[in-house]
């Protein structure tokens, strides 16, 4: 048996160079400004999470199969847990900011936030519930309630987006954007989590969704797969107003249907009741209760039908 060769390492000596250069001139632009090691963990923020949901959900995704007599108990503990993890996180979050301030964060800031975020937990919960009812009446493929708060990615996606936007709004957002992105990594569906959105939000099948941190979603709104309601161009391309940066993406009202692949950028109204069709791209206002859809296709028959499959195999002259 033939020994294998030897591996040599190769000279590192000017890799290591070329990274401390590239940090060094990183840090020089940056000014100093942030320490990595006060930026949230993102280890952390999903230990939060899990132990969120479980509060939230104690039978169905908490695993809990006690009495009711117990039940808050078991939601005690994984609140506490939770919470304490993400007012560290929120405090590291805090100090990462606190060189861009011109005035010292107060120190129970931190203490604040997750006292008011425990405030949002009920209403958290009940808007779940309102998804979950909106998926089992949108989805005729969907057997029960547990199914689609288990299984169903729009769900996943949507019980993290109601933590993430209450942890937005309350200052922290770069803690809320790592949840976000929990859920993004998970099912593939990018809310930002500044997006407004109702009660009762169906997001079906959901890859490659994307909501911008602007956009406003109303009440009973069904979103399908690969959609997108993005701004219209990109910051630091063009010039753009106040409020084009403050407002720059869709406003969806109530009882829209939006399927699959239709991209709608910049700071439109989609009309309450309205329909948009597949692979539609959208950049103008659109009445309630209308519908907007690409030309229907054409389906050809007998010796049309012929014919093209001819054409498209290379069989004919």
């Amino acid at each position: 048996m033939t020994a294998a060769p030897h591996q040599q390492v190769p000279d590192l000596d000017d890799a290591i160079a070329d990274l401390r250069a590239a940090r060094d001139a990183w840090r020089r632009e940056d000014g100093g400004r942030h320490s990595v090691a006060h930026f949230p963990s993102r280890i952390e923020v999903e230990r939060a999470i899990g132990d969120l949901v479980v509060a939230l959900f104690p039978g169905r995704l908490g695993g809990y199969a006690g009495d009711s007599a117990g039940e808050d108990a078991f939601v005690d503990s994984a609140l506490r847990r939770a919470l304490t993890i993400l007012q560290r996180q929120v405090t590291s979050e805090l100090a990462y900011w606190q060189e861009e301030s011109a005035q010292v964060f107060d120190p129970s800031q931190p203490a604040m936030i997750v006292r008011l975020f425990v405030a949002e937990l009920g209403p958290i919960r009940e808007m779940v519930d309102a998804d979950v009812r909106a998926a089992f009446l949108g989805d005729p493929a969907a057997r029960s309630a547990d199914e689609i708060l288990i299984c169903y990615p729009g769900i996943v996606a949507m019980l993290h987006h109601r933590i993430a936007h209450a942890l937005y709004n309350l200052g922290a957002p770069i803690v809320a954007r790592i949840v976000s992105e929990l859920a993004n990594t998970r099912t593939g569906i990018d809310i930002h989590p500044g997006a407004t959105i109702g009660r009762g939000v169906f997001i079906d099948h959901g890859t490659g969704v994307v909501i911008g941190e602007t956009a406003i979603i109303g009440d009973r709104v069904q979103i399908y797969q690969h959609v997108t309601l993005g701004a219209r161009s990109p910051l630091g391309v063009t010039d753009m107003s106040v409020r084009e940066r403050l407002a720059r993406h869709p406003i969806v009202e109530d009882d829209v249907v939006i399927y699959a692949g239709a991209t709608i950028l910049g700071r439109v109204t989609i009309g309450r009741g309205a329909t948009i069709g597949g692979n539609v791209w959208l950049l103008e206002d659109v009445p309630p209760d209308s519908v907007v859809a690409q030309p229907t296709a054409v389906i050809l028959k007998g010796d049309a039908a012929t014919q093209l499959h001819e054409t498209l195999r290379g069989r004919t002259a």
